[in-house]
């Protein structure tokens, strides 16, 4: 059941490629519709890994977010329903990865994702909208930041980890200068945590360190389960939500709930 409040658009963004941003974006995204949210997700990495995720089939990826970011279909035209209750998505397809050319060409080339949200009013429509990113700071992350409230960051405790979060923020500084002064991040997650490995812990130590509170408290181990589940077009949530990686996506997701409806009463 929709509350009837405004969504909350999160991008979940980091430029480098296997932190697990689509995992996080896939399991937080099922484990909010779970308590009874309504939760659209936005895939805009040409890979559309987030699309095969959640079990949807290329044959029924006609309208994607490339035909809402270039504007040529209505929004409505491309959400898809996922097998969760309460959950859909707005798939992707390899034509996205020219989409950068394309939107460089166009005027407003970094509010049409914002505008064309705006226009199809899906603020109205649900609780939560998570915008996976494709893992570049690209033409497609520039108009997810620009529509996006705040940013989700999945990071992974390995040995340039930092280097790439200060790269990230200093973009998130730049768009919220000049594009969209409302932008704020959301916070940092930690994610395929080994707390055996020394160099993760000693990461992990120094996120907190540099991030203080943005840094979630639930730490995403590094798990078996959830890398099989998107071959078994699947969230983690639903292919074994006993496993250790679902328990810990369960506890983000109501950290992340807990810590908006605080940020709404205070």
């Amino acid at each position: 059941m929709h509350s009837g409040a405004r969504a909350k658009i999160i991008a979940v963004a980091n430029q480098k490629g296997g932190v697990g941003k689509t995992t996080t974006a896939i399991n937080l995204a099922t484990a909010i519709a779970a308590v009874k949210k309504k939760v659209l997700v936005l895939d805009l990495d040409p890979q559309g890994n987030a699309s095969t995720g959640f079990g949807i089939d290329r044959a029924r990826r006609d309208i994607t977010s490339y035909d809402v970011v270039l504007g040529t279909a209505p929004v409505d035209d491309a959400i898809l329903d996922t097998e969760i209750p309460g959950l859909s998505i707005i798939p992707s397809t390899v034509d996205l990865s020219g989409a950068d050319l394309e939107l460089a060409e166009l005027p407003q080339r970094n509010f049409r994702l914002r505008y064309a949200l705006e226009k199809a009013q899906l603020r109205e429509q649900y609780d939560y909208i998570l915008i996976d990113c494709p893992p570049s700071l690209s033409l497609l992350t520039i108009n997810a930041l620009v529509a996006a409230d705040s940013v989700l960051v999945p990071l992974q405790c390995e040995f340039f980890a930092l280097e790439g979060l200060s790269l990230l923020l200093k973009t998130v500084e730049q768009v919220r200068s000049s594009l969209n002064p409302m932008l704020t991040i959301n916070g940092v997650v930690l994610t395929m945590f080994d707390k055996r490995n020394n160099l993760a812990v000693q990461v992990e130590a120094d996120v907190r360190d540099y991030l203080g509170e943005k840094v979630f408290k639930t730490v995403i181990p590094r798990n078996v389960r959830v890398s099989e589940a998107p071959s078994f077009g699947k969230p983690a949530l639903l292919y074994d939500h006993r496993c250790t990686g679902s328990r810990a996506y369960i506890d983000l997701a109501r950290e992340m709930l807990t810590r908006d409806a605080n940020q709404q009463a205070a």
